[in-house]
């Protein structure tokens, strides 16, 4: 079997490292070609060497002399800004690993899509902004999209050939969170720390808060919208701390098959890369159902989660209200960690942009379309963020 090429995007986050791993047990199997970081030079730098990739690219221009730097002398190409993430983008590979975080992954991930590639989609906010614009192109182009995301890629291989008119519904699950058995008061104190301790996944700062605010779920519905192709009320969430039920399909006909796996992000890196031969795994990532015994499932609280019931409403209203909302939530995620938003404004300030938002707007037909929705509405925030209630004075 000849060696799959790998081009990975969000190369140094916690997605890129389990992809790293996966990549590093198989080099029989598979070989990163090429590597794209945010803003740290220095580690762009470091896993580009120990990859053994031929191109690295950096998104921050200004780092671009010192990953120059760091690569002097090893041979491997580089560059910074737009176009050489571009340039990285257009280089041949088999496989596209899409994990930059937040709409910023949404530019490179389209232009990813490129007849006969696999791209294996962690960053989930492509199909929020641009779900349906998404989904068409790679249809159009003969592109594969497989979820990266541990709940996505459970449902994904739980529905096998499974068609659309035999499936009921579908449920993702949620570990809860950090915050899952704390008071309304007590998450109104929380500090950003509190929000990063995630209780099974290590995780970079953004998509934590998410999780201990549930946003994160909810951005998973609207992904698999999209992905899966149901209707809203198809789509059901249940908390399950253990995090060992990924996801559950149910059939029309009463019965339910359950995607079942350790909370790694490597089983679902090892489905996507070996999607065509599956891939050998170590022993500690195999599952031991006696020893993660009992299992619990409980449903969401909106009234202490209400980022979930705002993501639930904009996936129902649908147009362009998904992608407002993940502008509006990015924009209050930084604010927190910054120090300028307690948590409970969070919601608060999302809620309060989509409100704002002009009635009826249509979804984004083509990236362009989305990234001029996510402008006007982080300008929205930016602008009712002063008077968004839980400002820390």
């Amino acid at each position: 079997m000849p060696i799959r090429t790998v081009t990975l995007l969000g190369a140094t986050g916690s997605v890129g490292r389990s992809v790293r791993d996966v990549v590093a047990e198989n080099p029989d199997r598979l070989a990163i070609a090429t590597v794209v970081g945010g803003r740290d030079a220095a580690a762009l730098a470091k896993v580009a060497i120990e990859t053994g990739a031929s191109f690295a690219a950096l998104a921050d221009e200004a780092g671009g002399t010192t990953l120059a730097e760091a690569l002097a002398g090893t041979g491997i190409g580089n560059g910074a800004g737009r176009s050489a993430v571009m340039e990285a983008v257009a280089r041949p590979a088999d496989i596209v690993v899409s994990a930059i975080t937040g709409a910023a992954g949404l530019e490179a991930t389209c232009a990813a899509l490129l007849p006969g590639r696999t791209i294996a989609l962690a960053n989930k906010e492509s199909l929020v902004c641009a779900g349906e614009a998404v989904m068409a192109r790679a249809a159009a182009v003969g592109a594969r999209i497989l979820p990266l995301d541990s709940e996505h890629n459970a449902l994904f291989q739980v529905l096998g050939t499974e068609p659309l008119s035999a499936i009921r519904g579908m449920t993702l699950t949620a570990s809860g969170g950090p915050f899952r058995g704390w008071s309304v008061e007590r998450i109104a104190a929380a500090r950003p720390e509190d929000a990063l301790k995630h209780p099974n996944y290590a995780m970079g700062a953004k998509i934590s808060v998410d999780s201990a605010s549930l946003m994160n779920k909810g951005l998973e519905l609207i992904e698999a919208r999209f992905l899966f192709g149901l209707e809203p009320g198809a789509l059901d969430v249940l908390v399950h701390p253990q995090q060992i039920v990924h996801g559950l399909v149910t059939f029309r006909d009463g019965s339910v098959s359950a995607g079942m796996a350790v909370p790694d992000m490597r089983v679902a890196a090892a489905h996507c890369l070996g999607v065509d031969g599956r891939l050998d795994a170590p022993a500690s990532r195999f599952l031991d159902l006696v020893t993660t015994a009992p299992l619990s499932f409980e449903r969401p609280d909106i009234g202490r989660f209400p980022a979930l019931g705002l993501a639930i409403a904009a996936l129902g209203e649908g147009g362009a209200m998904p992608a407002i909302l993940n502008a509006a939530n990015e924009v209050a995620v930084a604010a927190f960690l910054a120090g300028r938003l307690r948590f409970p404004g969070i919601a608060a300030l999302v809620e309060a942009v989509c409100a704002a938002a002009p009635a009826g707007l249509a979804a984004p037909r083509d990236v362009e379309d989305a990234l001029a929705i996510d402008h006007d509405s982080r300008q929205r925030a930016a602008s009712l963020l002063s008077q968004a209630p839980f400002i820390v004075t």
